[in-house]
């Protein structure tokens, strides 16, 4: 058995990942913001470099132009308007990292766009076509079964399924809002213990108690809950115990 595991990073701005750093050797890929609902160019440089020194593969966190709330409201833009979007900040971390010998591996969307994307077919076409004229080689993280995966299949790109440990799931298989009480999980024995379970039995316990049939491909870690760096470590190490070999899904 396989797994990758993902971060979010970059998601500062005006000076260097800061904690960020200490995620870096426990990931396999990180998931670098763009510009537009957290990081900066300063930010995207550094985190690249951080990447690329702990071998870590590299990949896009585009979102919706919305720093005032961190990328997590829903907001209405036409699939045209996304697909520009997306393009640019895909565009200008592809470019960064090029500047140091780094190619992109995948493209996650973030926030609400991701959430949106789950549910809605032209939004999510929108994202994978952007993902498609920068390269075909990029893989379309998205939730199990969502639009995201079937966008990214009709648009000819390699896709990634993805599960969060440390997020509630509802009975659907989609995430809990984070509004909601009980939407994030704190103890890292829990977490750790999810974690296994998603990847050896492919399956998730829902807030309600009911078991989700959940087959993934990697797992993520936010780099923005406290903690993550223990977090992430704990995860990594209770899977390596049980037998998963935790590699960048990129990477043979």
């Amino acid at each position: 058995m396989r797994i990758d595991l993902n971060a979010d990073v970059g998601e500062m701005s005006g000076g260097p990942a800061g904690l960020d750093l200490a995620l870096f050797p426990h990931i396999t890929s990180a998931s670098i913001a763009c510009g537009f609902h957290a990081g900066d160019p300063e930010v995207m440089r550094a985190t690249v470099a951080a990447a690329s020194a702990h071998g870590v593969a590299v990949g896009a966190h585009p979102g919706f132009p919305d720093r005032e709330s961190f990328g997590r409201r829903e907001l209405q833009f036409s699939p045209r308007d996304v697909e520009d979007f997306v393009v640019y900040q895909v565009n200008a971390l592809a470019a960064i990292a090029a500047a140091q010998g780094v190619r992109l591996q995948h493209v996650k969307p973030h926030g609400a766009l991701f959430n949106m994307a789950v549910r809605e077919a032209p939004l999510a076409d929108a994202i994978a076509r952007a993902a498609a004229v920068i390269d075909r080689a990029l893989i379309l993280f998205g939730l199990p079964g969502s639009e995201i995966v079937a966008a990214g299949r009709r648009a000819g790109l390699r896709t990634a399924s993805e599960g969060f440990a440390d997020r509630a799931y509802q009975p659907d298989g989609t995430l809990v809002p984070r509004q909601q009480p009980g939407a994030v999980i704190h103890d890292p024995e829990a977490v750790a213990r999810r974690a296994v379970r998603m990847v050896c039995e492919h399956a998730v316990e829902a807030i309600d108690g009911r078991t989700v049939p959940l087959s993934i491909d990697t797992i993520c870690v936010h780099g923005d809950t406290p903690g993550a760096a223990d977090l992430a470590a704990r995860i990594r190490a209770t899977l390596t115990e049980s037998g998963v070999q935790v590699k960048a899904i990129g990477r043979a």
